[in-house]
């Protein structure tokens, strides 16, 4: 990979698409900070990549809490000596059943998967403008392509990311900052698992590397993961609304 990267942040890397970047950063040369809420779960991420000959380094953190974000991004960059890329892959998407309207679950939605996005991005994408170099990777949602009846706020949480980073995109990208969004079908991680319906499902590993390969080319995008799942957004994107409400997608 001519791409290349020295120092990173991974928000969301104690498992799923964030502890497969990680691993995979880390594996290529880069020094990695692991950020999210579960110590025991970072500890053993940031094991198994010194294990492999890496370097990692573990920072406790729940993305609910963003006011916290900014002042331990700033001592994470000391910490590293300067940052190349962040990737902010938390995110959370508790169950919903038929009938219900949940404000404290559409709350934490927006709270780590929209607000958290921002808090860490945000900071990244001001440093790389001034450098005139970085990558920020955020991975969104197919969900959010559509307003789908079975989870609103996960799939607005996604939208208004994805919306976020476009917009980040234009702002920043002709300072040489590589601005990509990631939206995944369906990936097998702890967040999928159980939950029928499924298909064209991928390993995290298999997701990561797919992530880092869009990212790699250095050309500031927003991509399907895989790739197919553009037609299946484009697809869905084009049923009228009058026939959308009526199906149980």
């Amino acid at each position: 990979m001519a791409w290349s990267v020295k120092r990173a942040i991974v928000v969301g890397a104690s498992s799923g698409i964030g502890e497969a970047i990680a691993r995979q950063l880390a594996a290529s040369g880069a020094e990695v900070a692991l950020v999210a809420r579960r110590k025991e779960e970072l500890d053993r991420v940031a094991e198994s990549i010194r294990t492999a000959g890496g370097k990692a380094f573990v920072h406790v953190h729940d993305a609910a809490h963003s006011s916290e974000a900014a002042p331990l991004f700033d001592a994470i960059v000391t910490e590293l000596g300067g940052l190349d890329c962040l990737v902010y892959a938390a995110g959370v998407m508790p169950e919903i059943v038929e009938g219900e309207f949940d404000f404290a679950k559409d709350r934490a939605m927006v709270e780590v998967n929209l607000l958290g996005a921002i808090a860490w991005c945000g900071p990244a994408a001001q440093r790389f403008s001034a450098q005139k170099s970085g990558t920020l990777i955020g991975i969104s949602s197919i969900a959010g392509e559509r307003g789908r009846r079975g989870n609103p706020g996960y799939c607005t949480s996604k939208a208004a990311f994805s919306t976020w980073l476009e917009s980040m995109r234009n702002r920043v990208s002709r300072d040489g900052v590589n601005v990509v969004t990631i939206k995944p079908g369906f990936v097998d991680t702890a967040m999928t698992r159980g939950k029928k319906g499924l298909f064209w499902l991928v390993s995290a590993d298999d997701a990561a590397r797919m992530t880092l390969a869009l990212a790699a080319k250095e050309n500031s995008a927003a991509g399907f993961v895989p790739g197919r799942w553009a037609l299946v957004a484009l697809v869905v994107r084009s049923i009228p609304s009058f026939i959308f409400r009526r199906m149980n997608f």
